[in-house]
């Protein structure tokens, strides 16, 4: 089965649909994303259509196949038409990020510290930090368990008590 998005205004991803790869064949019997393309629009009367690939995430393909379009896309995720790829939207708050055109998602200035260094201890009690981007500082926050209270702030390869 292929799948399409329907491509609305400024690249916005409306809806996916699935569609039988056997309607799909050209003149010489090979899938062909523009005959399934026509064929939507004929049907629906939408003409900006776009295939995805299911199985294709952050540029890699689940089954080791050809990546499409770098992610599956979901209602509300972005067709980029330079780059040709699928991208979820930029995170609010987040202006200095950019778009990893081979991944096709944002990223941070700095990477967000591992999971696994991100640990606090209070009362002889271990913790985790929830961990948040601060777009001003351009650093990443460690907050309390209930995310209320700053800790410290990520120096890029260790955590500084705030």
């Amino acid at each position: 089965m292929a799948h399409f998005a329907k491509i609305g205004i400024n690249g916005t991803v409306m809806n996916v649909v699935t569609f039988d790869d056997k309607r799909m064949k050209n003149a010489d019997n090979n899938e062909d994303e523009e005959v399934g393309r026509a064929a939507l629009e004929a049907e629906t009367g939408w003409p900006l259509w776009k295939q995805c690939s299911y199985n294709t995430h952050e540029g890699v393909h689940s089954d080791s196949g050809t990546a499409l379009r770098a992610n599956y896309p979901a209602i509300g995720d972005y067709y980029n038409e330079v780059y040709d790829i699928f991208h979820e939207p930029k995170p609010i708050g987040c202006d200095s990020w950019t778009l990893d055109t081979t991944k096709g998602r944002y990223v941070a200035p700095t990477p967000m510290p591992a999971y696994s260094d991100s640990t606090y201890t209070s009362d002889s009690v271990t913790y985790k930090y929830q961990i948040m981007w601060n777009d001003t500082t351009q650093k990443w926050e460690g907050f309390n368990d209930d995310g209320d209270t700053k800790l410290a702030i990520w120096n890029g390869s260790s955590w500084d008590t705030v």
